[in-house]
């Protein structure tokens, strides 16, 4: 029998490329982060179900009951792809956070996001620089998501935002990603590059940074479909303006009635025939 107060919470994850940090397929310190953000109401399954790279259990009867908390554990449910998938960015930022770069990483360390795509991480003691390829497939996307990119970057100028990361676009891939495999190299929306400084990683700050670094491609999708939505929508109704303008438009009679007198409206051949006359 079933028991209600049992959850299975399984996560199928994109087979991760050679140049992505993994461990027995999933992304370097996913287990820490699990345990770190879900505490000791979940257990991690081993073996996962058959078809996913992740499993894990949650039992109610275990969680709190207090409504507030059950509402912030649902949205930590629904974020666990990201966490999962961000883990390897949180032990980056975690070090230049002290200052420091972990040992076991490479010059150049790569994160996948979704499949077969990934950014790029150059992990330094005073800063980390992060770069996204940015690519789409449909051709208008591209287009909407060029334009979108540049004036983002150019929004980063304002005096209001100086605190924040400083980020750059640019057609052409970096020098930062001198070395990556040519194959994740292929962005047609150009390459977007933040630079992360220690500031940025403080006490709370942390989590934020690696949820909006985490999560940049799908910000910039979701606009970018947004946009393209606002310009159907605007056409739709100049279109639906224009059609009504037409259905209120009525031909002239050819009769005209005026003091109780018909008159004939002539055409254009029967004004000539009148004044050859």
């Amino acid at each position: 029998m079933k028991n209600p107060n049992i959850l299975l919470l399984s996560v199928s994850l994109p087979n991760p490329p050679p140049e992505a940090m993994s461990f027995d397929g999933l992304p370097l310190g996913a287990i820490e982060a699990i345990k770190t953000t879900y505490g000791t109401g979940f257990q991690i399954l081993d073996p996962p179900r058959d078809g996913f790279s992740l499993t894990l259990k949650l039992n109610f009867s275990k969680v709190r009951p207090d409504e507030a908390y059950r509402n912030s554990l649902l949205t930590k449910l629904a974020s666990i792809r990201e966490v999962v998938m961000g883990a390897p960015l949180k032990i980056i930022l975690k070090h230049l956070a002290t200052r420091t770069v972990a040992p076991e990483l490479d010059r150049l360390v790569a994160i996948m996001h979704r499949p077969n795509e990934t950014f790029f991480l150059v992990p330094q003691a005073d800063k980390v620089t992060v770069a996204f390829p940015m690519r789409f497939k449909d051709s208008v996307d591209t287009i909407l998501a060029t334009s979108f990119l540049k004036q983002f970057v150019e929004a980063r100028r304002a005096a209001s935002l100086s605190s924040a990361p400083s980020c750059s676009w640019s057609p052409t891939a970096p020098q930062e990603l001198e070395g990556a495999p040519k194959e994740t190299l292929s962005a047609n929306a150009g390459f977007v590059t933040f630079v992360i400084m220690p500031r940025h990683v403080e006490g709370e700050k942390l989590d934020r940074t690696v949820w909006n670094l985490s999560t940049f491609h799908a910000y910039v999708s979701y606009h970018v479909k947004c946009s393209e939505g606002f310009m159907h929508t605007r056409m739709r109704r100049r279109v639906e303006s224009m059609i009504q303008a037409l259905d209120q438009a009525k031909p002239l009679e050819k009769t005209r009635s005026m003091n109780n007198k018909s008159f004939k409206r002539l055409g254009l051949n029967d004004a000539n025939h009148t004044n050859s006359k």
